[in-house]
């Protein structure tokens, strides 16, 4: 009885270390087909690549990474940044002249001309002038006394005023008044004068 249970454990022994040596290269086998191990993506599928990673609030920007021996760039400070306090100055741009556009108003002004003497008194005559134009002729002196004063009063009622014979012509080439010749011609002479001046 003792002999046939050794027969049996030394069978039962013998077959364990066959089936072990036996199932050993096809072990080997089975660990060769296996792929090679591949690198673990630390990002879970379907997570947000931007999402912070754990121990850090959600929404910040991941810290750059500082290589060793990489020197970092220092930040500026904000004080040399910073505007300098006072009073703020704003420079105003300068303003073209004014232009008139209204035409100069002319001066006017009174030119006498020289005395004459003739054989009946002495003659003198006065004009005003606006601009480049005569506006007005005064007899300031013809002879008096007698019928000079009627000569007289017909050489002033032709050519004298704004709308005498010397404001219609602009010139001293004016009409003898008849019956006072000389005192016409001496009128005539002292005006031209004054116009001379005056031009």
């Amino acid at each position: 009885m003792r002999r046939a249970f050794l027969a049996i454990t030394g069978l039962a022994a013998s077959t364990t270390a066959l089936v072990v040596l036996k199932g050993s290269p096809g072990t080997t086998q089975v660990a060769q087909d296996l792929p090679a191990a591949q690198p673990v993506n630390p990002t879970p599928q379907g997570a947000d690549p931007s999402a912070a990673p754990p121990g850090e609030p959600a929404g910040a920007a991941p810290k750059p990474s500082v290589s060793a021996g990489a020197p970092s760039s220092p930040r500026p400070s904000r004080s040399s940044t910073a505007r300098p306090s006072g009073t703020r100055t704003t420079a105003k741009a300068p303003t073209a002249p004014r232009t008139t556009t209204r035409a100069p108003q002319p001066t006017t002004r009174r030119v006498t001309g020289p005395g004459v003497d003739n054989e009946y008194g002495y003659v003198q005559v006065q004009i005003v002038v606006s601009g480049n134009r005569i506006v007005e002729a005064i007899s300031l002196s013809l002879p008096s006394g007698g019928e000079s004063d009627i000569h007289s009063g017909d050489v002033r009622d032709r050519y004298n005023g704004t709308g005498g014979e010397v404001v219609q012509k602009q010139s001293a080439n004016l009409n003898t008044v008849s019956g006072a010749t000389e005192t016409s011609n001496s009128y005539k002479q002292s005006l031209r004068g004054a116009i001379e001046q005056a031009f």
